[in-house]
């Protein structure tokens, strides 16, 4: 092979590693557009919103809840009921157990997602345990709240949605001295 044939294909390959990073780079906020547009992907809202003025009593939907844990995560998750049935506009309070079977405190987070993912914009969290870390002392347990109104808006086709909660540890290594000091202040979940 000449000298500029090896010069242009090592410029190739530069240029497709380049090329490769950067898609892998934009890849994530592409898809979150992607998201936002076709209304997939089951995302709920990350903040507080207020309760609902507005009860369809007409109606009843069932909400499933359903607990992951991430692999690595030496915790027990899981709701304390498995679905409860709502009128759209009503406001319900359930609770997640959490246990963390480590020796050591731990930080978790979890993370929500709602199925079908349209009727996430529908599903409302006036309080929830996912808004905030939660850090747990080794062989420490809580009770983890969740307040929520389903939106009376949602489209009368669906009957049936599911809450899922992935739990995630947001520290996989040993906790730090101020991850300590931060299970320490918290006084009950």
């Amino acid at each position: 092979m000449s000298e500029p044939k090896k010069r242009r294909s090592l410029l190739g390959l530069i240029f497709a590693s380049i090329g490769m990073f950067g898609f892998a780079f934009a890849l994530v906020p592409l898809y979150d557009v992607f998201c936002d547009i076709t209304g997939i992907n089951g995302k709920t809202a990350t903040t507080p919103t207020e309760t609902s003025d507005r009860v369809d009593t007409s109606r009843e939907v069932t909400v499933e809840f359903v607990a992951y844990i991430n692999p690595g995560v030496k915790w027990q998750f899981t709701p304390q009921v498995k679905q409860i049935t709502v009128h759209p506009g009503e406001t319900k309070i359930i609770k997640y157990d959490a246990k963390n079977l480590n020796k050591v405190a731990t930080i978790g987070q979890a993370v929500p997602s709602v199925t079908p993912g349209v009727a996430a914009k529908y599903f409302n969290k006036i309080e929830c345990f996912c808004f905030n870390q939660q850090p747990l002392e080794g062989g420490g347990n809580a009770e983890l709240p969740l307040v929520f109104y389903i939106d009376p808006d949602l489209p009368k086709e669906i009957e049936t949605l599911t809450l899922a909660y992935t739990l995630f540890n947001v520290a996989m290594d040993n906790p730090t001295a101020e991850q300590h000091s931060e299970v320490d202040n918290v006084k009950a979940l």
